[in-house]
């Protein structure tokens, strides 16, 4: 195969006295946030090599046509096409979801209560797709007003997060003049339903001011409401769970302040609730004529405080810290509170009597390693009946109607998988690794009972490990396209994520980042260890901040893998975190440091940093995804990943990329059919490079 070659040209930056060499920084275009949203900015000779990647990796292709079309198949018959959600009970409709056989992006119906109309399709997103002319079609939000006379929804027609925000009357199915680009996507209405509240992107894409608007008034009437001055920070604008409040949030990565202000009150005077204090993460929530406050403050895994909404400064504690333990948001019904926690990584639910103050768990299944899962049934509070779910990664979800007073569970619903599937086939197990540092790494792992373990088999390991994100051991029934051929699927619950509270996350960012990494190599040799697999016979699998972890344990451990997929990976950290006029840039120092202010981070994060530490070695094969609309990770990063990788590796394995040059965004093409496509695509590649199939 040909190997696209790009063009080099000789860079030196100084930054604290220290050298950095870059061939392809000019890759790095200074109007990169303007190629986001037209492609034609893009440097012709960038586009040149995109093209010969997309064509090498399309070459590369040609021998397993017929097994992606097979995986499509595959993954779409495990996918109940036609489907619809529960109803959830409103004040005068009935509000559900479904989907069709044939469409793309599903519907939002609602009914009368009565039911003296017929079900009404309020949208339909196969023909607001259609409508569009776009081939990305990304929804954002959809808000119906509390007087049921109109519905908000915000759109973004390209992929790169930008939302415009439409109106339409559902009396007449008209759309109203009212538009509003440029947006965050969110939608919140007033409760006399004459306007809404939406959050502003500024020319960073940081959505920093909140504005009210009226229906029917010209846009640039819109009146201002709040605006954050600190660029680390963003904000939005929320309601509280008995809609007395509306809450105004601001924050970064780790620090949060909030604003109040009366539901009822026609002049907008936002409330400061609490000064912010750094390293402190607070949110509020109200009911009953209580203030409810989920903080970490002096509780690394989160307490809830409360006080009259009439008496601010005057808390006391509601739920507190529990060590190891993360404590998670509340629902309220009149007589009850639910909540979830999380500790080792496996997450409980339980119920509280506000009457007796007396709590208890709500048990769901016997499986121990899974996910529970809770929901209204309806608007009014005033039941003692909820819906409760749960899933395993060889169970699918189940939801159950359950009475918190008698306890009584009664199934509604079970996803199905029409072309069948059997648990019992499956084992789920929890074991842990000991990481370079003493500290036990979980690892969720799914398999065929029938397999041996004895060390011939090869396992995808996941991994993410940052922003506190938890992985949960969930169901897939895609995955199964692969463990069905004897691929045993693990997930790696790494520091950086949130698996294990605040200190998981702690000890995986900043100057403890390279835990993050050593963490998953010794999961990765836990797992031949313990005969799972053997040396080589893992693939890596992750993207975004993951694949920021799969490019750093590509440096560090290379022989351990037959393959690597590596989705819109954080590859060209360095770059990203030394452009301040990035769009996520500021507000990222928080996890990874400031490499601009500070030599020490600047050392530290370069001697991690994947593209930066790229060598004379054996590389596995790896397969590399991107999208020219996405501003979350750009484009840039893995085109000159995937450049300098080839300069200096020393091997003869296929590294390739792939760059969606059509509408796509970090989540990659949008629709039903091509996610599937997509993933058809991504386990070939997996299935080829192990040589199954």
């Amino acid at each position: 195969m040909n190997i696209p070659k790009l063009k080099k040209i000789e860079s030196v930056k100084n930054y604290h006295g220290i050298e950095l060499k870059d061939e392809y920084s000019w890759v790095d275009q200074p109007n990169i946030l303007e190629v986001l949203k037209n492609p034609s900015a893009l440097e012709p000779s960038v586009k040149k090599y995109i093209d010969e990647n997309n064509n090498l990796t399309n070459q590369y292709f040609s021998d397993v046509k017929e097994l992606q079309k097979n995986l499509f198949d595959e993954i779409k018959g495990k996918i109940k096409l036609k489907d619809t959600t529960l109803k959830f009970k409103d004040k005068k409709y009935y509000y559900w979801a479904k989907t069709e056989q044939e469409g793309n992006y599903g519907k939002r119906v609602r009914q009368l209560i009565n039911g003296s109309e017929p079900e009404e399709v309020y949208f339909d997103g196969d023909l607001e797709k259609k409508n569009s002319g776009s081939e990305y079609f990304g929804l954002g939000g959809v808000a119906v007003s509390h007087c049921d006379k109109y519905m908000a929804y915000s759109l973004d027609l390209q992929g790169s997060e930008y939302y415009t925000i439409y109106l339409r009357n559902l009396n007449t199915n008209t759309k109203q003049k009212d538009l509003i680009d440029n947006t965050s996507g969110s939608i919140v209405w007033s409760l006399n339903s004459k306007s809404f509240f939406y959050s502003k992107l500024d020319k960073f894409h940081r959505p920093r001011k909140i504005f009210k608007h009226i229906i029917g008034n010209p846009i640039e009437k819109d009146q201002l409401i709040f605006e954050e001055k600190d660029e680390t920070f963003t904000c939005s604008i929320s309601i509280t769970s008995d809609e007395k409040f509306f809450i105004i949030s601001s924050s970064d990565h780790i620090t949060s302040e909030e604003y109040f202000f009366s539901s009822e009150s026609e002049k907008i005077e936002p409330v400061l609730f609490q000064k912010r204090k750094k390293d402190v993460r607070y949110s509020i929530d109200s009911w009953k004529g209580y203030f409810y406050i989920h903080t970490n403050e002096n509780a690394r895994d989160y307490k809830f405080l409360r006080c009259k909404v009439n008496d601010i400064k005057n808390l006391e504690v509601f739920i507190p810290e529990k060590k190891e333990t993360v404590i998670g948001g509340l629902e309220f019904l009149d007589n009850y509170i639910l909540r979830g926690e999380k500790s080792d990584a496996i997450s409980k639910l339980y119920v509280r009597n506000l009457k007796t103050n007396f709590e208890e768990e709500i048990r769901i299944s016997e499986e121990t390693i899974g996910v529970p899962g809770l929901s209204l049934i309806q608007k009014d509070t005033s039941t003692s009946k909820i819906r409760v779910s749960w899933e395993s990664m060889a169970t699918p979800t189940k939801i159950f109607e359950y009475d918190v007073v008698t306890k009584e569970k009664k199934l509604v619903k079970e996803t199905e998988i029409p072309s069948g599937h059997d648990p019992n086939k499956y084992v789920v197990e929890r074991i842990k690794a000991k990481s370079h540092d003493g500290r036990m790494i979980p690892i969720s792992l799914l398999k065929l009972k029938n397999k041996k373990q004895d060390g011939k088999s090869k396992v995808l390991l996941y991994a993410y490990g940052a922003y506190k994100h938890s992985v949960s051991p969930s169901f897939s029934s895609s995955r199964f396209c692969l463990v069905d051929r004897g691929i045993t699927f693990a997930i790696a619950h790494v520091r950086g994520g949130g698996d294990l509270g605040d200190s998981w996350h702690t000890e995986g960012k900043k100057k403890f980042k390279k835990n993050t990494f050593l963490d998953y190599v010794a999961c990765a040799n836990h797992l031949i260890e313990q005969r799972y697999t053997y040396k080589g016979g893992l693939c890596f699998y992750g993207g975004s901040a993951g694949g920021l972890t799969g490019g750093a344990v590509a440096n560090i451990a290379p022989e351990l893998f037959f393959s690597m997929l590596l989705l819109v990976p954080f590859v060209d950290i360095m770059t990203t975190m030394l452009n301040e006029k990035l769009p996520l840039t500021p507000a990222e120092w928080e996890l990874w440091g400031n490499p601009i202010k500070s030599k020490d981070y600047f050392n530290y994060i370069l001697s991690y940093a994947p593209y930066n530490n790229l060598s004379k070695k054996d590389y596995p094969a790896m397969l590399i995804t991107t999208s020219l609309f996405d501003n979350r990770v750009l484009y840039s990063e893995p085109v000159k990943y995937i450049a300098k990788l080839r300069d200096v590796k020393s091997d003869n394995n296929n590294q390739l990329l792939k760059c969606k040059i059509e509408a796509a965004g970090h989540g990659g093409m949008s629709g039903r059919d091509n996610a599937i496509k997509e993933l058809a695509e991504e386990y070939s590649f997996i299935l080829k490079t192990a040589k199954i199939l």
